[in-house]
């Protein structure tokens, strides 16, 4: 689904998304196809689900965004923290 579809489908609303397809030009991650996991009425919830399948599986790409942005745009910043096992 491209973003104009979602947000036809889902106005006003906190998305949930993973992305199909996907590439990064330059520091821009830029989402050409998405699948629409669930809608929210705030970001708070939608945070909750996110992390809970973030745990799950970390190789998900997952993002939430508001139907109200005409553009979504995801800037990729390099981690540099450290990592510790759990």
């Amino acid at each position: 689904m491209k973003w104009s579809e979602v947000r036809e489908h889902f106005p006003e609303r906190c998305v949930l998304v993973e992305a199909i397809k996907s590439e990064t030009r330059g520091k821009e991650r830029i989402i050409e196809d998405m699948s629409v996991i669930d809608d929210f009425d705030n970001g708070n919830t939608a945070w909750k689900v996110y992390k809970k399948l973030h745990a799950e599986n970390q190789s998900r790409e997952l993002y939430i965004f508001h139907t109200n942005n005409e553009e979504i745009k995801v800037i990729e910043h390099p981690y540099t923290g450290v990592r510790r096992r759990v």
